[in-house]
């Protein structure tokens, strides 16, 4: 009686085979019993071990778990499959503790290491769960939270009083797992050295690497990683299956980023930022795995990260506004009039004050409470509210570690609308901890927030939805080319929100402007920042402006019409009754289809369409049509190099949700 190893033999058998394995330990009972002789190197595990699974409640996806092993050394393993076919081969989860300085290893005679090896299988309990809650914004109005859960109870063979548990989840759209530590019979804490968690995938799997969370991204093979790779990590299986390991509701802890282990090939395994001490009781972070079939479903499926983290934890959330914002950039009391006036003009609905606006900024002797140059900010602020424009500051992390107490109230009595948090630390449980308190306590004085820089969100504003977007971007700050344009969605869109900052007229962009508008369609952002490197006075009444003007930054459906990773996306996204389409393409041009099935009703529709046209005698030769279209039809669209096209759909007779521009 054995157990196969299915990392090995995936190597002995072809895809079909493998496969066929995978549906065989569907349709047996709680042991595969396997006798093969003559097998050579094809070897299997020596233990027997009880399999448990837990199933998605499509019956799609499978997660398989098994503890196998003699006492004192007994390892725990997983796997996964899609529709029979394997996602994440025979796994290993491991989760080591060092607590030789503390109390726990006198109480244990050991200084614990890897609790799996000593851990016993006490019981397992079930449940399951299927609701639909509603978000305050986001990239769709309803979200429905579907899963089956699997929970492990453990105990340490040498003390039971130590108790460990695993819980698994299985979604429609991926599976996620994390521990949870109970009460310990001495109250001390545990230090979590590494969660050495493992993904084995089936040869010639292709990753989207990317070392920092603002950097380049390069498909690599599972092999020769220069570094580790960010979160969330895309990776393409072959057999047509897409996947994307995430991290969830990483709150108060460390970030756990992606590296290879160099002893087991086609593996990726976590690792931790630094060791984390941790009072029980407390939950580690989720490790998720989305899965589909189409590289656009996974940006279809990232509210599974919002699933995964608790509810607001704000009672009153009128004050949380999402809208387009616009940089002023001269920090002059009428450069300041003149981007109130234009966003009062465009449709626009905040405007920031960036840094240096309160002195230097990286330096604990600037104080964020003064104003310290000739800039009127109160009378700014009472300016905008006479025209509908809020005002939000830039204040770098010295000024917020030393003074956010402080500042927070004031910045309300002030009536600012929000804070843009700059060059915070990211990573360290100190850091991770520090920031999401200051996020309470911002909302505790009703102001929104954009955190900047390397901060990568893991669905926690479902917890926290004053935090509006983040960077962890590469951005039009770093002025990518199209193809890194056509990466992104796919990658770092995962995680959710992205403050990409958008440009226009700045001779700094490297694409198209019609590229340009339509990335405030693919780009999901409820904070959306327009015109980053522009001033109003770049504005010379071109008319495909109108696009940004009608744009909303929160959405009640989003679809993936079309795409390939690093090739290009077709985004589609509802507001009310009001469709609008982001196009774009990489440093290739293309001619692409777009059926418009999403349309529905016998009614007519009449779409606004933006695209790049040399022969337009204006600066940015976007050229403006409109036309009657109906559902089902298709429009054929020729995408020049590093180009790209916007649609502005809305019924013929004009009515419309009703909603303003920024869909509230």
């Amino acid at each position: 009686m054995a157990l196969i190893n299915a990392n090995v033999m995936a190597t002995c058998f072809d895809n079909k085979m493998t496969q066929l394995l995978y549906l065989l330990s569907r349709l047996t009972s709680v042991f595969i019993f396997i006798l093969v002789m003559g097998m050579g190197q094809c070897g299997f595990a020596q233990d027997a071990a009880a399999i448990r699974t837990v199933s998605s409640p499509d019956g799609n996806l499978h997660l398989d778990f098994w503890h196998t092993g003699k006492s004192g050394n007994k390892k725990m393993y997983y796997r996964v499959s899609y529709k029979s076919k394997p996602v994440i081969l025979e796994s290993q989860l491991n989760i080591k503790l060092d607590n030789h300085l503390s109390q726990l290893a006198l109480a244990l005679k050991t200084d614990a290491g890897s609790w799996s090896d000593d851990m016993v299988l006490e019981k397992a309990t079930e449940s399951s769960n299927d609701i639909t809650w509603n978000p305050l914004y986001g990239e769709r109005s309803a979200i429905r939270d579907h899963y089956k859960e699997l929970t492990l109870h453990f105990y340490k063979e040498s003390d039971p009083r130590y108790k460990m548990n695993l819980v698994l989840r299985a979604y429609n759209q991926g599976v996620a797992f994390r521990y949870y530590f109970p009460d310990n019979p001495t109250g001390v804490y545990y230090r979590i050295t590494s969660e050495e968690t493992e993904f084995t995938f089936p040869a010639n799997t292709t990753a989207w690497y990317e070392q920092w969370a603002q950097g380049p991204l390069k498909a690599m093979a599972l092999k020769d990683w220069p570094d580790e790779s960010e979160r969330p990590l895309t990776l393409q299986l072959p057999g047509g299956i897409y996947t994307s390991l995430a991290e969830a509701a990483m709150v108060n802890y460390v970030r756990t980023k992606f590296t290879l282990k160099k002893d087991k090939p086609n593996t990726i395994a976590t690792a931790m930022y630094e060791p984390v001490d941790m009072v029980p009781y407390f939950y580690t972070p989720w490790r998720v795995i989305i899965v589909a079939e189409k590289p656009g479903d996974l940006i279809e499926n990232n509210f599974l990260l919002l699933n995964l983290n608790p509810p607001s934890q704000v009672k009153h959330t009128g004050w949380i506004k999402p809208g387009k914002i616009i940089r002023e950039m001269t920090l002059t009391n009428e450069g300041a009039k003149a981007c109130i006036d234009f966003a009062a003009a465009h449709n626009l609905h905040y405007i920031l004050f960036d840094w240096k606006w309160y002195g230097p900024a990286f330096t604990f002797d600037s104080d964020a409470r003064k104003v310290a140059i000739d800039l009127d900010l109160k009378n700014i602020i009472a300016y905008g509210n006479e025209k509908g424009i809020g005002i939000w500051l830039y204040v770098n992390q010295q000024a917020l570690v030393k003074q956010d107490h402080e500042l927070f109230p004031l910045y309300k009595s002030w009536g600012v609308k929000g804070v843009k948090y700059g060059f915070v630390q990211v990573g360290s449980h100190r850091w991770t901890t520090w920031l999401h308190e200051s996020v309470q306590r911002a909302a505790d004085n009703q102001l929104m927030v954009n955190i900047h820089d390397e901060f990568r969100t893991t669905g926690e504003q479902r917890t926290f939805p004053n935090i509006l977007t983040a960077e962890g971007i590469r951005g039009n700050e770093e002025m990518p080319d199209a193809t890194h344009n056509t990466i992104l969605p796919f990658t770092r869109g995962i995680a959710g929100a992205g403050d990409y900052t958008i440009c226009y007229y700045t001779d700094r962009i490297k694409t198209t402007h019609a590229h340009q508008l339509a990335l405030g369609v693919v780009n999901y952002s409820p904070l959306q920042t327009l015109f980053w490197y522009d001033k109003p006075s770049d504005y010379t009444g071109e008319p495909e402006v109108e696009f940004f003007e009608k744009l909303p930054v929160t959405w009640d459906e989003t679809r993936i019409l079309q795409g390939e990773i690093g090739e290009y996306i077709i985004t589609a996204r509802r507001s009310g009754s009001e469709w609008f389409i982001g196009g774009i393409t990489n440093n290739q041009a293309r001619e692409v289809s777009i059926p418009l099935n999403f349309l529905t009703g016998n009614q007519k529709f009449i779409t606004h369409i933006y695209t790049d046209d040399e022969t337009v005698k204006t600066k940015t030769h976007v050229r403006t049509e409109q036309r009657k279209v109906k559902p089902g039809e298709v429009v054929t669209v020729k995408l020049k190099p590093s180009g790209g096209i916007a649609f502005w759909i809305h019924p013929e007779a004009g009515k419309t949700s009703g909603k303003d521009s920024a869909g509230k």
